[in-house]
């Protein structure tokens, strides 16, 4: 042992700031005491030091504002708990809106608070005057109160956090900087053994490790790049002023937002911290972060930090004449969606990273340091954080060029309009499918997802392929409705490249998947199974379909999302002693999905192939030629029409879309986007992994235990855990709803449900269904300690609260379109 560094420790956590101390805290907490914390300089000298320690509550998923109100629980006890102060003052929030738009916003983030279980008031801007008394209000229209919300000293915390992990038996060691990580390979990968360090004394050693844990900050991404984790953040500059006393400024003032402003205050010392988040952000550290970098900030830059300034002085006019005592420009590290990133890396078993908190490492380490240690005992996730899982990335988005273009936008988008269905900007175009070009200039406007540039919907001749946001019905409503129509009444096209796809290969693949997965695989080849993953909760970990290709291989179709996740899933739960391996395929094939009453008819016309009823019926999947191209078309449907998906090696792809487009002009095919795909899924009550399907959500409430093989004799992952429910009464269900008569409305997904006045539950996905000339959405409905069955559904009066509006719904069980199923099957 040197400076107090054992040879080996059950969990080594690199990093001293409040995230790492909150999980050595969490791990101690729990019981694992055999735990190393190693930091490079003193606790909290990264980022945590100049972090300005606001803590509100509310996030745009439900998963991760428990996150959050869980850190305000822990901050409220702490001091308690370690004898250290913490600077937790519950002292309330308020966030302002100067424009009609932005009350829209507020209104619903109320809502949804509620949904939430989160107290939350609309008030006024005399009212809000009144709480906050040197704020200029004359310019406001209003504002939204959170009184659960507060403010911490981020050092303190750090600090009182570090003192609980070492009065439960925690190490943690100062002025030890990791310098390599110890992998070896095992046969199912590799793992993490340990790290290697130096002191700055210049001692040199070796820590043995089952758990390395990366918390470390702005140098978090070049840890990973120690061992080929890929964490893909990029620093920025962030800027705040601290004040002396300016009258009317009290301790208990709460913390203020003027979003429009890009702003942010809160009290310190009878003065004010003014900070903010400026739309086009400044990058740093493109060379790296350097080692020593401690307790550091960098030269003011008041040139970048004019807009802010011009915006706070419009919002409080005692900044005129107030002494700034100090100005802060404070790197902190940010990722390409503004979520932080917790879990284990999908290139190194037993390495977890919790890093890129994106100015709210303060607010979020409590629930993150819990949700990562919980992680990490479990060996799997203990609830939904799919928000923040690492998982989401590719190794693509490791690219320091791209992360910097984006970086710039994802700084800007803490006080953004969050308008619904908002895209990012930069470092795009990403990744193309081979149909791109051809869609482009059929007036495709884009939208990415996983890195892919997707068609949303398509503008006709003359119009700009363009989203004008807004909280209503946008630009492009009419251009997606006649998609959306095409489909249900001719034919429609719609490329689905960025699917993800795996290949499943070996002698004993049907043996692994019967264990993996929840229905029954063990079908003949040609035929296709829809189909759960799920956890040992019997939550959904992904739902994909499955097509036998042959006795000893599947092809597996998921979600564009999904491919990291679901890769790293599959292969941590291939047992060692079964001959099956699994090879992501997504690259190679293009998917276009020809879809409507009339895609028999296309197809036939330029297929020698039978596309009869009965020659191809639902559910079967084999080779057909179109045109010169040999693809594999498939008869499944996610809009709830006839017809089929068509995997094209990407080669033949253009060849393939070109013969389908001359051909289908006489059957009133066209292209289709996204928007339409959804709009179509919704009113067909079809379920979205990631929206209705999540790893708390079960079949049964999802409506979805048909797809289970609880029947049969047959052991799976979360078959013991659905066992125990079946049978029981629900107490949460998803259902459908349909807004009818309110033609002029738009529903996004997050607006708030209630029962009888009482929030239910908040809706998961939404549309305006064109078909049912009405919105339509689903959600799950919850009762508590109750039964959700037909008489709940049916007894209560429903409805949905947009934007403070109380709009009447109807509750379906079934789908609210052709819920037989008629369509699809003829």
């Amino acid at each position: 042992m040197s400076s107090g560094i054992p040879s080996h420790s059950r969990v080594v956590i690199i990093g001293g700031g409040i995230v790492g101390c909150s999980v050595a805290y969490h791990l101690a907490k729990a019981g694992w005491t055999d735990v190393t914390l190693l930091e490079q300089g003193q606790l909290s000298c990264g980022t945590t030091w100049h972090a300005a320690g606001l803590v509100g509550q509310l996030r745009s998923q439900e998963s991760m504002t428990k996150l959050i109100r869980y850190s305000t629980q822990l901050y409220a006890e702490l001091e308690a708990d370690t004898g250290l102060a913490t600077g937790w003052k519950q002292c309330g929030s308020l966030s302002v809106a100067r424009t009609a738009e932005r009350m829209t916003q507020l209104k619903r983030t109320a809502a949804v608070a509620r949904a939430y279980g989160v107290e939350c008031d609309v008030i006024g801007a005399s009212q809000a005057g009144e709480l906050w008394p040197v704020m200029r209000t004359d310019d406001l229209l209003g504002a939204v109160w959170l009184p659960g919300d507060g403010k911490a000293n981020p050092t303190d915390l750090t600090q009182s956090l570090a003192r609980g992990a070492r009065m439960r038996g925690a190490r943690i060691v100062e002025n030890v900087r990791v310098t390599g990580i110890d992998t070896e390979r095992t046969d199912a990968g590799r793992k993490a053994t340990g790290v290697m360090w130096r002191t700055k004394d210049g001692d040199e050693g070796t820590t043995g490790a089952d758990i390395v844990v990366n918390c470390g900050g702005q140098w978090a991404k070049a840890i990973g790049r120690l061992c080929g984790v890929t964490v893909p953040l990029h620093s920025a500059e962030h800027y705040y002023i601290v004040t002396e006393k300016i009258p009317g400024v009290h301790p208990d003032l709460p913390v203020m937002r003027d979003p429009d402003g890009y702003i942010y205050f809160k009290e310190e010392v009878g003065g004010l911290v003014m900070g903010g988040f400026e739309p086009n952000a400044k990058p740093w550290g493109m060379d790296g972060i350097p080692e020593n970098f401690e307790f550091q900030l960098l030269p003011d830059d008041w040139d970048q930090f004019e807009i802010l300034m011009q915006n706070a002085l419009i919002r409080v006019p005692a900044l005129e004449t107030a002494q700034v005592r100090q100005f802060y420009n404070g790197p902190e590290s940010f990722t390409p969606d503004n979520n932080f990133i917790v879990g284990e890396a999908p290139e190194l078993k037993n390495f977890y990273v919790g890093a890129g908190f994106n100015s709210m490492g303060i607010a979020s380490a409590g629930g993150a340091g819990m949700a990562l240690a919980e992680w990490i005992m479990a060996g799997e996730p203990t609830m939904d954080l799919w928000p923040v899982d690492i998982r989401r990335f590719a190794r693509f988005n490791g690219n320091d060029t791209w992360l910097h273009d984006r970086v710039k936008e994802t700084l800007g988008l803490h006080y953004a309009m969050p308008w619904p269905n908002r895209e990012l900007d930069t470092a795009r175009p990403f990744r193309r499918s081979p149909l791109y070009a051809h869609l482009r200039d059929a007036g495709a406007c884009f939208g990415s997802k996983m890195g892919w540039e997707r068609a949303n919907f398509f503008a006709p001749k003359g119009e700009t392929p363009a989203i004008q946001y807004g909280f209503g019905q946008q630009n492009w409503h009419a251009w997606s409705a006649a998609e959306h129509r095409a489909c249900r009444e001719r034919v429609a096209l719609f490329d689905l490249t960025s699917f993800s796809k795996f290949l499943l290969k070996g002698r004993d693949v049907e043996a692994v998947l019967q264990g993996l997965v929840a229905n029954d695989v063990a079908v003949e080849p040609g035929k296709t199974v829809y189909t759960g993953m799920l956890n040992e909760r019997g939550g959904y970990e992904s739902d994909f379909t499955l097509t036998r290709l042959a006795y000893d291989q599947y092809l597996l179709v998921t979600g564009s999302a999904q491919t990291v996740r679901d890769l790293d899933f599959i292969e941590k739960h291939l047992p060692a002693d079964k001959h099956c391996t699994v090879v992501d395929v997504t690259g190679q094939y293009a998917v276009l999905a020809v879809m409507g009453p009339n895609s028999r008819a296309l197809l036939q016309h330029v297929s020698k192939s039978d596309f009869s009823n009965e020659a191809f019926a639902f559910g079967t999947s084999r080779e057909v030629d179109i045109g010169y191209a040999t693809v594999r078309a498939t008869r499944l449907t996610y809009v709830g029409e006839l017809g089929w998906e068509l995997y094209v090696p990407v080669e033949f792809a253009v060849g393939v879309y070109e013969t389908l487009m001359e051909a289908g002009a006489a059957f009133g095919l066209v292209n289709a986007g996204y928007y339409a795909l959804d709009s179509l899924r919704i009113e067909k009550a079809y379920r979205a992994w990631g929206r209705e399907l999540s790893p708390d959500r079960d079949p049964f409430e999802a409506g979805l235990a048909f797809a289970c093989k609880l029947g049969k004799d047959i052991p799976f992952r979360g078959r013991e855990a659905l066992l125990e429910r079946q049978g029981k009464p629900l107490t949460r269900r998803l259902v459908a709803l349909t807004v009818d008569g309110h033609s002029d409305k738009m529903l996004w997904g997050g607006e708030a449900i209630l029962r009888d006045g009482v929030a239910v539950g908040s809706v998961s996905s939404a549309a305006f269904g064109h078909t049912l000339g009405c919105p339509v959405a689903l959600g799950y409905v919850s009762a508590d300690g109750a039964a959700v069955d037909t008489d709940y559904l049916k007894s209560g009066r429903y409805q949905i609260d947009l934007a403070g509006e109380r709009l009447d719904v109807t509750v379906h069980v079934k789908a609210p379109y052709d819920p037989a199923g008629e369509r699809v099957k003829s």
